[in-house]
């Protein structure tokens, strides 16, 4: 049988996953790598440790299968967005890479915007407002800061890149992972020149992009032993680790929606069409489906407000749980279930570290709102998940402000483990909720990816079609739903009402 492998270069660590013919998932690994902080809000890691976690966790991967790695015809590469990545002209790293949570950039990020026209251009141009994660801010910091480093640049590469070179010899980009560098031109699908010539970068340092399934080279006779696959064996294109991630979730057709509700929370929709959001309050990018887009907001401290919760009030659970073996979670949650909807009026704003959709604000504190003579334990703990998750409705209606259907909301990370949290999150969106039959990301989306390039499906639309199953359907409650439209509508004008007092405390 015919084996595909996808790797997934992040933050933490390289996640490869092996799956077969049939779609199915065989194996996975993860293999850790380090991440370095030289200075306060610095955040770096070198390329090389990238490839080396991503060769450890491929013949890891192999081994745990227990297959023949030359049985695996095509390999999908999905990784972190905006790291910068530059190679001198031999192709040896020049630095560290600025990853996407390096914060050092932000005279470039406003400088970006001031020299285009402002904002709004580039907003039109690139479909994104210059925030600091994005590669091109990273780009001009060298310039400005490391002219000699910048000088020798020959080629510029984002992390999953770096390891396609690694693989192929190859110097290929892909439109997804490159729409967040604010060079690329969505609509056009290709580098837009304006942004080029209005920074002066040479357009010989930016390597071609190519849809996500197309292939991108194969893998070299020098490297085929260090990962344990056959010489030749494809590498497509691939994603960022969020368009990626929305294709092994199945979510590639117009109107259908992923809510991830990890650590930090995203809500990610497929668009048929090119649409953006005016005020940038949720990105849009090029998505891992040929010719067709997807726009997502980010929530900062989605369930990292549960994990907070945990870990400052949740010592009993904890302690518990380990008597028990069981989720503290678990314990949580039931206190949670057993408090009314709206908590009799206590509010929990999940601003534990700013935000960033819709308001955009470092500044933004977490609070809560309504503590009175009532208020217990369920409450507090039951507010939090329900500021959670209002933040992340907030996404949902920006996306349909600016004019993008949603029509089933698919649900995944830790927010999704719960029954009670999954029908909290469908009553709070008011749409029918779907989980899924597998929750494995980025990595078994690009597999499925490498499966369309070797031509085993049609494209990739076909693939989850066969791929990927419901497992449960989740619809508001009609009476709950109508309470939380009233609930969401207060939640919305605190942070309103706070803004400026939260600009005010953080100068404290």
């Amino acid at each position: 049988m015919d084996y595909y492998l996808g790797l997934d270069i992040g933050t933490s660590g390289t996640k490869s996953l092996i799956m077969n013919a049939k779609a199915e998932v065989i194996a996975t690994a993860t293999v850790e790598h380090p991440i370095s902080a030289p200075k306060p809000g610095w955040s770096e890691q070198n390329p090389i440790d990238w490839w080396d976690s991503a060769c450890k966790a491929t013949r890891k991967v192999i081994k745990t299968a227990d297959i023949d790695g030359k049985a695996i015809k095509g390999v999908g590469l999905s990784g972190q967005m905006h790291g910068l990545v530059i190679l001198e002209k031999a192709g040896e790293v020049i630095r560290p890479s600025l990853i996407w949570n390096d914060q050092r950039t932000g005279k470039q990020a406003a400088d970006i915007e001031a020299n285009v026209g402002g904002r709004k251009k580039l907003i039109k141009l690139v479909g994104n407002m210059a925030q600091t994660s994005f590669t091109l801010t990273k780009l001009l910091w060298v310039r400005e800061n490391e002219p000699k480093h910048y000088d020798r640049t020959a080629m510029m590469l984002l992390p999953k890149d770096y390891v396609r070179y690694r693989m192929t010899g190859e110097y290929v980009g892909e439109v997804s992972d490159m729409s967040g560098t604010l060079m690329l031109d969505p609509k056009k699908r290709d580098w837009s020149k304006t942004i080029l010539d209005t920074f002066e970068i040479d357009r010989g340092i930016l390597p071609p992009v190519v849809e996500s399934h197309d292939v991108t080279g194969r893998i070299t006779k020098h490297v085929a032993k260090e990962l344990g696959l056959a010489k030749g064996t494809i590498v497509i294109g691939g994603g960022g680790d969020q368009p990626a991630g929305a294709v092994g979730n199945g979510v590639v057709v117009d109107g259908l929606t992923n809510a991830m509700m990890g650590t930090s929370g995203v809500v990610f929709t497929h668009s048929k069409d090119y649409k953006v959001d005016p005020e940038s309050r949720v990105g849009t990018f090029c998505a891992s489906v040929d010719g067709e887009y997807c726009m997502f907001g980010c929530i900062l401290s989605a369930g990292g407000s549960y994990q907070w919760l945990r870990n400052t009030i949740g010592g009993e659970e904890i302690r518990q749980a380990r008597r028990r073996t069981c989720d503290p979670y678990e314990l949580l949650t039931a206190q949670a279930a057993k408090a009314p909807v709206g908590c009799e009026g206590l509010f929990f704003l999940p601003y534990l570290t700013g935000e960033r959709t819709p308001h955009c604000d470092p500044d933004a504190r977490g609070a809560w709102i309504g503590l009175h003579s009532r208020t217990s334990r369920n409450e507090l703990i039951r507010s939090v998940m329900e500021g959670a998750t209002f933040a992340m409705n907030d996404a949902v209606h920006v996306l349909k402000d600016v004019g993008q259907r949603i029509t089933r909301i698919r649900l995944s990370g830790g927010g999704a483990r719960s029954q009670f949290w999954r029908q909290l999150q469908a009553d709070i969106y008011g749409t029918t909720c779907e989980m899924i039959s597998t929750e494995e990301g980025g990595a078994y989306g690009v597999a499925l990816l490498a499966a369309v390039g070797n031509g085993e499906y049609k494209d990739i639309k076909q693939a989850c079609n066969a791929a990927i199953d419901v497992s449960q359907i989740i619809k508001p409650d009609a009476k709950t739903q109508e309470a939380y439209v009233k609930l969401h509508d207060q939640y919305d004008r605190l942070y309103a009402a706070l803004k400026d007092e939260f600009k005010n405390i953080a100068e404290l």
